[in-house]
């Protein structure tokens, strides 16, 4: 049971990823290379009406714990039916993907933003540098006070 409810986590993972992925890609942007195929492909499970392979390996593993298993897949489980909503209702499909692409096409309609060449903000930079016309700030260096005169009457040298 152990491994099916690990697995279980896994796939909780795996949702909250797809729906907010892009948004932490605004922050560290090499995640994109994950979170696309990853949101890819659970777009497309869903989409294709198929089974999902998570789902099915924590079932198989419920089963062979001699747990029962459920009707409703991952999300009609573990969020809709304590909710009280049917997952196969209109509205929560509508719901589903509607969050789902709503929260990816904010992510990476930001990201498109802050390319390089889209005029958007720049990346890495602070918020009020623009990276075209910044020139190199010249390298200081202290090497400590440089006096050539006395110090005024009343005050010591450092």
């Amino acid at each position: 049971m152990l491994l099916a409810n690990a697995v279980a986590l896994v796939h909780a993972a795996a949702v909250l990823f797809m729906l907010v992925g892009a948004l932490l890609a605004l922050r560290w942007p090499r995640l994109v290379l994950l979170h696309a195929p990853v949101a890819l492909v659970i777009l497309g499970v869903n989409l294709a009406g198929a089974d999902c392979p998570l789902t099915d390996l924590e079932l198989w593993l419920r089963e062979r714990a001699g747990a029962p298993g459920y009707e409703g897949g991952f999300l009609g489980r573990y969020l809709f039916d304590p909710l009280g909503l049917e997952v196969d209702a209109a509205g929560t499909q509508l719901g589903i993907y509607a969050t789902a692409i709503g929260l990816n096409a904010v992510g990476y309609g930001l990201l498109a933003a802050r390319a390089p060449g889209s005029g958007g903000a720049p990346r890495a930079r602070g918020p009020l540098q623009d990276p075209e016309s910044a020139s190199p700030a010249p390298a200081a260096s202290w090497s400590g006070p440089t006096r050539t005169s006395a110090p005024a009457p009343g005050r010591s040298r450092p």
